[in-house]
């Protein structure tokens, strides 16, 4: 039976270094702290990022302008002129643009642009779209369905400045 005083972590232990015991322990006189100053004393350390008297590195950093918009809708974009791919009559969803690799992740939400022109007549359905786009889809006689309550947002024309008469 083994006694209290010899028993062993099963892990081993590494001792502290024990200083400041003697100049026969290779760490007496200044218990390895070098001689005077600022890092000798009890306390003495500098805070994180100090580089001595110098405009540290954080400082030298320009300021981000702007904020992230929490709010923000990131959509994948589709213009019109890419949709003649499908046949006269397609409905075109998001798992039929995935098929046809036009967006590629199906978790955001999809908008029709209206770059290009359209020579087919389509059923598309997605999350936003632009109203010439759904002009140009319309003119062929196609229908474009706006789900989740996204309706195409018209751009109002710039008000006026008002002048003194």
């Amino acid at each position: 039976m083994s006694q209290l005083l010899e028993l062993k972590s099963k892990n081993g232990r590494k001792q502290a270094k024990r200083v400041g015991r003697g100049n026969g322990s290779g760490h007496g006189t200044f218990s390895c702290r070098g001689m005077k100053g600022q890092s000798a004393r009890a306390g003495g350390r500098r805070r994180p990022g100090f580089e001595g008297g110098q405009t540290p590195y954080l400082r030298k950093m320009p300021k981000l302008k702007g904020f992230k918009n929490p709010n923000h809708v990131e959509f994948q974009v589709v213009n019109v002129g890419a949709l003649n791919i499908f046949e006269e009559g397609a409905t075109v969803d998001l798992k039929a643009l995935l098929e046809k690799n036009l967006v590629s992740k199906k978790t955001k939400p999809v908008k029709l642009l209206s770059q290009g022109e359209i020579e087919k007549k389509l059923t598309i359905i997605v999350d936003s779209a632009s109203t010439k786009a759904v002009e140009k889809v319309e003119a062929k006689k196609g229908s474009v369905t706006v789900s989740e309550k996204r309706e195409p947002v018209k751009k109002q024309a710039p008000k006026a400045k008002k002048t003194e008469e």
